[in-house]
Order: C-alpha cells, then sequence, then structure tokens
C-alpha cells in the first residue's frame, strides 16, 4: 500500500516534497482505516508506539483515540473535520496508557480509505531534553576547563610580576639618582596595576563559575575602614581633594563578615571616585539601617564631586568588560570588570549596589550587605569627623563654582593647584607635578585666549620636565590670577 507521508519539520507537520514510498519505512505513525472505523493498516512505527506487535487489524480507530472519535452503529464519528490541519491529539496504547501526538487526518483519494499520519510528540520531548542535559553538561565542562585556565594564567603571570615588583623595589632603596628613581616609580606602579587586573580576572572566573566563596569571620568595623582610609587619602589629598569618612554611631563596632570583600568593594569605589574627581571633595558614609534578629544591614555610601554620569548610561556600570563609553577607557583605563564584581560580592552578601549622579556634577555610589552579630557587638563611639552630610550634592552652587573659570572659587582653587605644582617643581617630583596640571588644565577651561596659551605651554614645561619654562610658566599664570 502507497501513500504520500506527512513529514516533521521544525517542530510541525508537512506533506513530503518526496515521490511516494513505502509507509512501511515512514517515520512517523500511519493508520488506515474504513468508513466504519476499523483499521485495515497500520505502519511499524505505529504498531512499535502503539505496542502491536501482532499489528491492528480488526481494532477501531475509537480505540485509538477514544477521545476524539466516537464509533456507535457501526459508524464512527468525529468532532472536528477532516483535512491538512495539524491537530493534538491524544493516542492511547494497547495496555491504555496514553500520550501526545501531533496528527493530520486526511482523505485518501486512492480509494484505499481514510489515514491518519502522525507523530510522538512525547518522544520529541525526551530528546530534545536529553538534548538540553548535554547541552548543559558541555556548557559546564567548558566553563570548568576555562576556570582551570584563567587560575593557570594567573598564577603564571602574577609569579614574574611580583618579581619584578620586589627587584624594583629593593632598587628604590638603593637609588639615589632622582631620574632614575622616577623610572622605578613608574614600574613598580605599573606592578601593582598588572597585580590589580590580575585579581580582577580571577576573582571574574571564580564568581562566573559559582566557586567563590565567602570567608566570614568576626572583625572591627572601625579597624577595616582605617584600612581603606589609609589606602586612599595620601591619593586623594595629593590631588588636591578633600576626604571625609563618617560612620554613624548606631554601627556595631563588630561585625561577622568577609571583611577583606567588604573592604575589596569600598576600595574599588574610592578608587574611582579619585581617578574621576578633579577638583572638590570625595565622602564615604556607613550607616546601619535595619536588623533582624542577629543579623544588622551595613549601608555605605561613597560620594564624589567627579565628573558623573548620564542617566541613560548608568545601567551600562555594572556589566562586565563595560565602560560608559570608549573614551572612558582611552582616557582613565580599566579594564570594565571591577563594578561587576562589586556587584557580585554585594550580591553574594545580601545586599545590593546601586548609584546617583548627574553629569559634571558628581555621583553617589551606595552598596548594603548584611552581617552577623556578635556578642562583642557594641557600637561605635562617636569619634569620627562628622562634618560630610549627607546630600549628595552638598554645596552644589560652590563646587559648581569652582569649575567656572574666573569666579572667586575658581581663583581660589587655581592658586592652591599651582602653590602645590611649583612645589613639586622645585622637589623634581614631575609624576606629581602632572597630576596637579591636569586639575590646573581642567580649572582653566573656558578661559581666555591668552590665559589658554599660557597654560598649555606650562602642561608641555611641566611634560618635558623643563624646571625654567615650568617656572616661567608660572609666574604667568600667576599673573592672569591676580589681577
Amino acid at each position: 500500500m502507497m501513500f504520500k507521508p506527512f513529514m516533521r519539520h521544525g517542530g510541525h507537520m508537512e506533506q513530503s516534497s518526496c515521490s511516494m514510498f513505502s509507509a512501511e519505512d515512514a517515520l512517523e505513525m500511519i493508520l488506515v482505516f474504513d468508513k466504519a472505523g476499523y483499521i485495515s493498516y497500520a505502519n511499524a512505527e505505529a504498531r512499535k508506539n502503539l505496542e502491536y506487535e501482532e499489528g491492528l487489524s480488526g481494532k477501531n480507530i475509537s480505540d485509538i483515540f477514544p477521545d476524539t472519535f466516537a464509533f456507535s452503529g457501526g459508524e464512527f464519528t468525529a468532532n472536528y473535520s477532516f483535512g491538512p490541519r495539524v491537530q493534538k491529539l491524544v493516542a492511547y496504547r494497547k495496555n491504555l496508557t496514553c500520550f501526545p501526538v501531533e496528527a493530520k487526518i486526511m482523505e485518501n483519494g486512492a480509494g484505499c480509505g481514510d489515514y491518519i499520519c502522525m507523530a510522538n510528540v512525547t518522544l520529541e520531548k525526551e530528546y530534545l531534553s536529553r538534548k538540553n542535559t548535554q547541552v548543559r553538561q558541555e556548557a559546564a565542562e567548558a566553563l570548568k576547563v576555562k576556570s582551570e585556565f584563567v587560575a593557570n594564567v594567573t598564577h603564571e603571570l602574577r609569579t614574574p610580576v611580583n618579581g619584578v615588583l620586589g627587584h624594583v623595589r629593593e632598587l628604590i632603596g638603593e637609588e639615589k639618582d632622582e631620574p632614575k628613581l622616577r623610572t622605578l616609580r613608574v614600574i613598580e606602579r605599573c606592578c601593582d596595576d598588572m597585580n590589580k587586573l590580575i585579581n580582577n580576572i580571577l576573582d571574574f572566573s571564580k564568581l562566573e563559575a559559582g566557586k567563590f566563596v565567602l570567608e566570614e569571620r568576626k572583625f572591627h568595623v572601625r579597624d577595616m575602614l582605617d584600612y581603606v582610609k589609609a589606602n586612599h587619602i595620601s591619593k586623594i589629598t595629593e590631588k588636591g581633594l578633600e576626604f571625609f569618612m563618617t560612620v554613624s554611631p548606631k554601627v556595631p563596632e563588630y561585625v561577622i563578615g568577609d571583611e577583606l570583600r567588604i573592604a575589596q568593594v569600598l576600595n574599588n569605589l574610592l578608587s574611582n571616585a579619585l581617578k574621576f574627581t578633579t577638583v572638590g571633595k570625595i565622602t564615604v558614609q556607613v550607616l546601619k539601617t535595619a536588623q533582624v534578629n542577629d543579623r544588622v544591614e551595613l549601608f555605605f555610601l561613597v560620594i564624589d564631586s567627579g565628573i558623573g554620569i548620564d542617566a541613560q548610561d548608568q545601567d551600562k556600570l555594572f556589566q562586565s568588560f563595560s565602560q560608559v563609553d570608549a573614551s572612558i577607557s582611552r582616557k582613565y583605563g580599566g579594564t570594565g570588570l571591577g563594578l561587576n564584581i562589586c556587584k557580585q560580592l554585594v550580591e553574594l552578601m545580601g545586599g545590593s549596589i546601586g548609584v546617583e549622579s548627574e553629569k559634571d556634577r558628581g555621583s553617589a555610589f551606595s552598596f548594603s550587605i548584611w552581617a552577623g552579630l556578635c556578642e562583642e557587638a557594641g557600637e561605635i563611639p562617636d569619634r569620627i569627623d562628622e562634618t560630610a552630610a549627607f546630600s549628595v550634592w552638598e554645596e552644589e552652587e560652590s563646587q559648581e563654582a569652582v569649575k567656572i573659570y574666573g569666579t572667586p572659587e575658581n581663583k581660589e582653587a587655581l592658586s592652591k593647584n599651582l602653590s602645590k605644582l611649583v612645589l613639586c617643581v622645585e622637589m623634581s617630583n614631575w609624576e606629581k607635578a602632572e597630576m596637579f596640571m591636569e586639575t590646573i588644565r581642567q580649572l582653566s577651561e573656558g578661559a581666555p585666549r591668552e590665559v589658554a596659551r599660557v597654560v598649555l605651554r606650562l602642561k608641555m614645561a611641566v611634560q618635558k620636565e623643563n624646571y625654567d619654562k615650568a617656572a616661567a610658566g608660572f609666574e604667568e599664570l600667576q599673573s592672569f590670577l591676580s589681577v
């Protein structure tokens, strides 16, 4: 008996473009029945799936599809008309168990009776399930291989970097020639930066693989904050910025948590604040915002008066390998991993991280974590400088005035940075002189052309480490400010 079978394609059944071939070899189940519903033929796939090894001759189609066909008075009835439309039916096996099928019930024009061409959906689902399991296993294995590779590479990189760093620090202690010392300090800073990148890549890999484990223990909150402050205070003040740290007296003295990772998040946010802030100040605030039984929520704020971020760009900040725009990466550097790692660490500690910012008006990064209380929790005495306000845009008017050339606030900031610049030049500390020079350049934006030219000449003199031209440029720029 010959039929045009309906082959499966993309999850649906469609008429094959192939020529007639034996129904016995079809991959779909095929049943042929007469006008009374009696089955006259079932192919091998139908016999196998319906578990009628001996064949289905003499059986009625209503035995296979009792929900769709009914046999009465020598004929059968169906609750839908025949045609090429794919139907979702339920087929019953010989043992009366059932399974879903997709079927087309057609009238056979060859005079051999009507027939059903159908496919077992359960088998397809089982296949897809096995395929999904296989894909997940392969993805997990690939992630494991990648994590091991990253761990090995970062270890191999750290060894030579630390070797270079150790020798450079020995030379710094022995070298007396100032130009050579400057070169050695640049190498030292590059090695430190490389170690930070290596650590970020390793942390990111562990977090991505789900192998990052927090090491919770009792620690002194104030000591941790003092450690963070000590890491940044000199760089912040050297840049001419003010730095404030405030801790609410309600914050417990001791908590149980991962001190290293909390400090890592704070260090990253402070490094970013320092990187993107030229004038003004940086403030850190720590609050206790909730307590549930023996768990306490600590809330941290890091506020700066830096370049700020447009609202539409803020969602990019916490994505991996993402910068707000390419110019940020070119000008300030970075891999775009730091804030993504911070986000994952904070979430591991039961909290969240966010930002409020406006372009050219500064940023306020905040994050919360949950920590355990211990017997010695206590409360930190009110002994840390509390002069910083809790408003993100504190002293907004004066901060804005500093950035406008010619205002009293702008002239005062320029004079302070010029004084620090000339001191660095006198001491031949050209590296720090370049830092103050960049601040002076930004404070001079919008100045008259003659002032802008003096600033440019001064900048070139500092970059070329030319003492005489730098001193002359300083005197010339100072004369404009005294007017």
